[in-house]
């Protein structure tokens, strides 16, 4: 795993500092939101592998963050973390787009196992969407 670009959004800025420090040592391209109308301005300007996104923030929540992060990008791989798992929380974030969830504090191997998982999956996505238009291309001019 190299270079795969993250958005980081957390409130807990504490949180943010270390977790980037952490990420960014392995190689990880992060950006970071405090919040989520930052992250969802963050995702209009730039595309992101994966999005690591808390789930209990003040204001605009993760799951109304996770909606609008994924109406602007479907390709985006959103890992939501919370520090009160339920298998409610979890469902309900799967239901609106998460690709993961992760109850914090999330264990360093494993996160960034899911980061890559998310990378994978957003370049087959990818992939899967340029074909379909490609396709679509060579079907209306006739070739």
């Amino acid at each position: 795993m190299a270079h795969e670009r993250v958005l980081l959004v957390d409130d807990e800025a504490d949180f943010v500092t270390v977790l980037k420090e952490r990420l960014s040592a392995r190689g990880l391209d992060v950006t970071t939101a405090g919040s989520g109308p930052e992250a969802v301005e963050e995702v209009r300007k730039k595309r992101f592998d994966a999005v690591i996104l808390d789930y209990n923030m003040p204001g605009m929540d993760g799951i109304e963050t996770l909606k609008s992060i994924v109406a602007l990008d479907k390709e985006v791989q959103v890992i939501l973390l919370t520090g009160h798992a339920t298998a409610r929380t979890g469902a309900d974030a799967i239901k609106h787009g998460a690709a993961d969830f992760l109850e914090k504090p999330a264990d360093l191997p494993d996160l960034l196992a899911k980061i890559g998982d998310a990378a994978a999956r957003r370049m087959s996505l990818v992939e899967e969407h340029s074909a379909d238009r490609i396709e679509d291309i060579l079907k209306k001019r006739g070739w």
